[in-house]
């Protein structure tokens, strides 16, 4: 009896292990193999009511509503309304049609496993792109046989992807710097900040002492006793005509003389070129004309002529046309001088008093007179313009203001510049400035960051805006990227908005949408026009590497 019992656990062992070391059904992956262990019945993966004996599977006719006995055909591919199981409601009243598995499994050995849509099992194409094994053509449809290529597409992948994770390891590393020198810039804004500030306060404190000193200076003016200049009475005054008059006619003088000059010497050069006409010219040439010209030319030289200039006349006009400070013959600066009136000898006082009594005498009466000025008693003092005391403090007040608003203006741009978004770690603000450019065609495109995008056309080097930067944005994107990796893969990536460029005739202004990917290097591989006048740029850059998530997480993108 006991070795009966050894006998039967024995058994169920062996069957056990069996089981487990069971080959997964053609078509299942490694994580649904739980679902394919039983050697006897196979439970639909959705639909756990129905159960279904192991020799339905991958049998070309689909059992399961969601297609889980059939993962190595194509029998599930579309599943219909007139599969037997939709036709009508099972007891729990619900049936789950849709798929359980990804696709057929490629196990793809030496290169990486992937799935492929159940609809292009069997169809008769290889599919190496998915499935270098060419496992999904098991059944040969139309003498098709797929070899075995994942050895040589693995090695050109591996090789690839080698390419790939240096690059990215580059563009990772490019990225770091880009943020340091960010943060050097930023710090940089920062310390000028902070520099300006400290300025500004000190130049308004120093703006605040040149408008004092400029009020006490003009107090001072206000209260200044002016002796005014040229009040010698009426022999001065007419000492000064005099001597404005005589300086006009010797000008008036010096002029004549120059034009009768000039007359003289226009006279001479016309008789001499008549003189020599006469003796010239041809008497047997019967021209009336150079006849009667001839005979006036002998009449007029034959007359009486005044004599033409004195040299003692001339040496007169000379002496009379230098001027008096060269002749001595009025010394005008003894009758300059001011007659001396009572007031000037009181003012010759304050000479014979000691320095610190004139100047304690004179201050007080300034400040008596700037009092009694401002309190309307007396009248503030006439004398047109400013002194230079006044003219120095109102300039250095005027360059003082200046200075101040200069410092302003710097730390408004800097604290604005601060506040703006540079993007993820600032990384963009070590970008700014810098320009990326693609030749297509008969145009240079180029894109400046944070900054203009542009068309320049090659024939006439005509620069068309098209657009300026206004935002920084994000947009999702589903494209492949192609062997050289110029493409947005699928995922959120980071954007550039560039709007208000030039306007575009009969439509819109300019605008441009840039999408950026992680790259190694700035790279402009793509400028389409969607709409009329509204541009889209697909640019690569390593500032946005590790900002968005791994473009081209399928294995096809990558081959």
């Amino acid at each position: 009896m006991r070795r009966l019992e050894i006998l039967l656990l024995s058994g169920i062992a062996a069957r056990s292990i069996l089981a487990a070391e069971a080959p997964r059904p053609r078509g299942v992956g490694p994580e649904f193999a739980k679902f394919y262990k039983s050697s006897d019945t196979f439970t639909c993966i959705s639909s756990p009511s129905i159960r279904l004996p192991v020799a339905r599977l991958n049998d070309d006719f689909c059992d399961c509503p969601d297609g889980s006995d059939e993962p190595g055909t194509s029998a599930c591919a579309h599943l219909s309304s007139l599969s037997p199981f939709t036709l009508g409601s099972t007891p729990t009243g619900h049936v789950n049609t849709t798929l359980a598995l990804p696709g057929y499994y490629c196990k793809n050995k030496g290169h990486q496993p992937s799935y492929v849509p159940f609809t292009n099992v069997n169809d008769g194409v290889c599919d190496y792109q998915l499935c270098c094994d060419g496992s999904d053509e098991w059944a040969k449809v139309g003498g098709v046989k797929c070899e075995d290529k994942c050895k040589e597409i693995g090695k050109e992948w591996k090789k690839k992807d080698e390419q790939r994770q240096k690059s990215q390891s580059n563009a990772a590393k490019r990225r770091k710097e880009l943020v340091a020198e960010a943060a050097k810039l930023r710090q940089e804004v920062e310390v000028k900040v902070q520099t300006l500030q400290t300025v500004i306060q000190g130049q308004g404190l120093k703006v605040k002492g040149l408008e004092a000193a400029l009020a006490e200076a003009e107090r001072q003016e206000r209260g200044r006793v002016v002796k005014k200049r040229g009040a010698g009475g009426k022999l001065s005054m007419l000492v000064q005509l005099a001597k404005d008059r005589i300086e006009e006619l010797r000008e008036s003088l010096v002029e004549v003389r120059n034009q009768r000059d000039t007359g003289k010497a226009r006279i001479a050069e016309l008789e001499a070129i008549l003189t020599t006409f006469k003796e010239e010219y041809n008497p047997n040439f019967n021209d009336e004309g150079v006849k009667r010209a001839v005979r006036s030319w002998e009449d007029y030289a034959a007359r009486d002529k005044p004599a033409v200039g004195d040299d003692a006349k001339d040496r007169d006009l000379d002496e009379i046309a230098k001027p008096d400070s060269e002749t001595g013959a009025i010394k005008w600066s003894e009758w300059d001088e001011p007659e001396e009136g009572d007031v000037d000898v009181l003012y010759k006082i304050e000479a014979y008093l000691p320095v610190p009594a004139r100047d304690w005498i004179d201050q007080k009466l300034r400040d008596l007179r700037s009092l009694l000025i401002e309190n309307g008693v007396l009248a503030p003092s006439t004398e047109a313009g400013s002194s230079k005391e006044v003219e120095d403090a109102r300039n250095a007040l005027n360059a003082a203001k200046d200075s101040l608003s200069n410092s302003q203006k710097q730390l408004g741009e800097y604290s604005e510049d601060l506040g703006k978004d540079y993007g993820a770690d600032d990384v963009f603000r070590a970008l700014k400035g810098q320009c990326v450019s693609k030749n297509s065609g008969e145009y240079t495109y180029e894109l400046c960051w944070l900054g203009e995008t542009k068309q320049k056309s090659k024939k006439n080097s005509q620069q068309t805006s098209m657009g300026k930067f206004v935002s920084i944005d994000k947009v999702m994107v589903d494209d492949e990227v192609p062997p050289d990796g110029k493409g947005l893969g699928s995922g959120e990536r980071v954007a550039l908005r560039y709007e208000n460029g030039q306007h575009c005739w009969n439509g819109p202004n300019r605008s441009t949408f840039v999408v950026l990917a992680c790259t190694e290097t700035d790279d402009l591989w793509k400028i389409t026009e969607e709409e009329k006048c509204v541009y889209r740029m697909e640019v690569g850059t390593p500032a946005v590497c590790g900002m968005v998530e791994k473009k081209g997480d399928n294995p096809k993108d990558e081959l």
